[in-house]
């Protein structure tokens, strides 16, 4: 699965693509992105696809991660759509019939965060490219307007919608099996476009339709990454750090951080109190069949007021959401 990744770096970096063989010729809606290490879902990044009505351009354009289908007539956050599972691609029907032969993209990022079961506690760790480009991820899009935002029952029965002017464009990540190298980590991983040659074939939609070729792309690649463990406070929706894509072993406080529970401190001799550790929370409730994890359990306490400091959430993109 693919429920976390992080692009932090400057928008020309975005645009170049550097070692990918991809000039975009325009940016759209650039003004929604803000760059971050912390992406989740329903968050706005930039997506490289084919321009509808000129196949041969290839441009940038700023998409909210979760697929909304063309057919929606509002936007239900029930649904279960950052990822799309590539054996539901081949399979073909669903939901993802009608828009793989039309719809695909691909998503940069520089790297993405898995995390590791170990007994009840959940270990994040950052997987990225050996060669330090942008990795780009296997995506579809697709485009609606909406009759109404939101998917309040008494607002459905009711029959009230709310107007939407603008258009809502979304995307889903493809995962596939996770390859042999990784699946000690997670038994999916991204579908990783990882040449020129393979991003060809994926952005090329001149054809409308869904082909072999296609499906030799959705294997997992022996693409070279290197896999780390890093900071459990990436876990929390809307914290935001440098650290969250470094090796937590390189952090001063590296030892303390690998481990998830600390033992409380015993008194000394000149005191009666105790300090114990900062209780867990509580893992998530995750949706049967889903591929989402928007919120991961946080291994330690609170962080500290100074390192609080380094984790202020980065304000979300002043962009038109349903």
């Amino acid at each position: 699965m693919c429920g976390r990744f992080s692009l932090r770096v400057a928008q020309e970096e975005i645009e170049q693509l550097e070692g990918h063989d991809a000039s975009p010729a325009e940016w759209e809606r650039r003004d929604n992105f803000v760059p971050r290490y912390n992406i989740a879902p329903h968050t706005h990044v930039p997506v490289l696809r084919r321009r509808e009505h000129n196949n041969s351009e290839v441009i940038l354009s700023t998409m909210k991660w979760g697929l909304v289908p063309h057919y929606a007539k509002f936007e239900d956050k029930s649904l279960s759509t950052t990822n799309a599972r590539a054996e539901s691609l081949v399979d073909g029907g669903g939901m993802w019939g009608s828009i793989k032969g039309a719809k695909r993209c691909a998503i940069p990022c520089q790297g993405y965060y898995e995390w590791l079961t170990k007994g009840k506690s959940k270990l994040p760790h950052f997987i990225k490219p050996k060669d330090g480009r942008l990795l780009l991820m296997a995506g579809l899009w697709d485009v609606v307007q909406l009759q109404g935002a939101s998917h309040n029952v008494s607002l459905l029965r009711s029959h009230h919608f709310i107007d939407q002017s603008e258009p809502l464009w979304t995307f889903t990540v493809v995962t596939t099996t996770a390859n042999s190298a990784m699946s000690w980590l997670h038994d999916r991983q991204p579908v990783i476009l990882h040449t020129p040659e393979a991003l060809a074939v994926w952005l090329d939609t001149s054809s409308q339709k869904w082909s072999t070729d296609l499906v030799k792309l959705l294997g997992p690649t022996k693409y070279p990454l290197d896999c780390y463990q890093v900071p459990p406070e990436v876990g929390k929706v809307g914290t935001e750090s440098p650290t969250f894509i470094e090796p937590v072993a390189t952090r001063k406080d590296g030892i303390q951080a690998m481990f998830a529970k600390q033992k409380p401190k015993a008194a000394s001799s000149s005191s009666s109190q105790v300090r114990v550790a900062s209780p867990q929370k509580q893992a998530p409730k995750r949706k049967h069949g889903s591929e989402s994890e928007d919120e991961i359990e946080i291994l330690d306490g609170p962080p500290s007021p100074k390192k609080a400091q380094h984790l202020q959430p980065t304000p979300s993109p002043k962009a038109k959401e349903a």
